[in-house]
């Protein structure tokens, strides 16, 4: 298999066919020898209807359907698992990802790149989201002490070693952008044109932005807890001299009452350090206590048009 397009699917019956059309005639141009993997990430709508239909006219389209809803990231490891190609193309199926951009990909990773990421230069999403992903972003560098291009998301094209380093990684939490970085490889950049949603409004809410920003910040890094010993250590240095500035004052006679202020002042530092601390290191033992429980990332319930062999339905 030459190249595999692996979508995660949720709410996508409306654009599903023009999706698949596009994506056979922008790959048709390079070779023959393809597949198109499309992930039900457990879909409200008929979205795996429109999937069966598919496979059944087209052999090269095929299925694979979770048992419920586990997130687009987890969605696309499962359909990695099933990718055959030497090259796997990665990108939403909402069509913000145009399948016309796809041989450029291709053209771009034959210059000698293992991984080329596709650059929104100028996207075409909410003014809320854009902000939303800018903050995300920006904290997620600094809190794991590298660079993040806020332009790169999902869409890509990927060689199969790259692939198959992004599967080993056994991480409870996964982000697909930030796992393809990590693995390293030879990395390559090519700006492409971002379109708009046809699906609309966003299948990710503020509690679920919040929610996988959250994830990813203590997944993919221990900062947080080095930040909590640094704050504690620099509230430990504040506490001595504002202690330090009422015995003076006690010594000079300006405290009418004696032990009031201090107490009130060390006993709200204490608790709101104390809180913040316990509440940060909770979440790491939180995650430690998910990934010891060795849980599947996904589970898989059927699949369509893949080889009877390939019977692996978690990971």
């Amino acid at each position: 298999m030459d190249i595999s397009v692996v979508s995660p699917i949720y709410r996508g019956e409306k654009m599903l066919d023009e999706l698949v059309e596009r994506i056979e005639k922008a790959v048709e141009g390079i070779t023959s020898d393809y597949e198109i993997v499309l992930v039900n990430d457990c879909s409200p709508d008929n979205s795996w209807e429109c999937i069966e239909r598919r496979c059944k006219t087209d052999r090269r389209v095929k299925g694979v359907n979770l048992s419920r809803n586990f997130g687009q990231h987890y969605a696309i490891t499962a359909g990695l698992s099933k990718a055959q190609g030497e090259w796997v193309v990665v990108m939403d199926c909402d069509l913000q990802d145009r399948p016309e951009e796809i041989p450029n990909l291709y053209r771009k990773a034959q210059e000698g790149y293992d991984s080329v990421f596709a650059q929104r230069m100028e996207r075409q999403d909410s003014w809320a989201k854009r902000m939303s992903s800018t903050l995300f972003y920006g904290v997620f560098s600094f809190l794991t002490d590298s660079r993040q291009d806020k332009s790169v998301a999902n869409f890509g094209i990927y060689h199969r070693k790259v692939v198959e380093a992004i599967l080993s990684m056994n991480d409870s939490i996964r982000y697909f952008p930030i796992m393809a970085q990590w693995v390293g490889f030879r990395k390559g950049y090519l700006p492409v044109q971002h379109a708009e949603s046809e699906r609309g409004k966003s299948s990710y809410s503020l509690f679920k932005l919040f929610r996988l920003a959250s994830d990813n910040m203590i997944g993919f890094s221990d900062k947080p807890l080095r930040l909590m010993l640094k704050i504690g250590f620099y509230i430990t240095l504040l506490s001595l001299l504002v202690a330090l500035y009422y015995f003076v004052k006690w010594a000079m006679g300006w405290i009418e009452v004696d032990g009031f202020t201090t107490l009130v002042i060390s006993v709200w530092f204490a608790l709101g350090t104390i809180a913040m601390m316990l509440g940060v290191t909770g979440i790491y033992i939180g995650k430690i206590y998910d990934r010891v429980k060795g849980r599947p990332t996904f589970i898989i319930s059927e699949t369509l048009n893949m080889d009877k062999d390939d019977d692996d339905t978690t990971g």
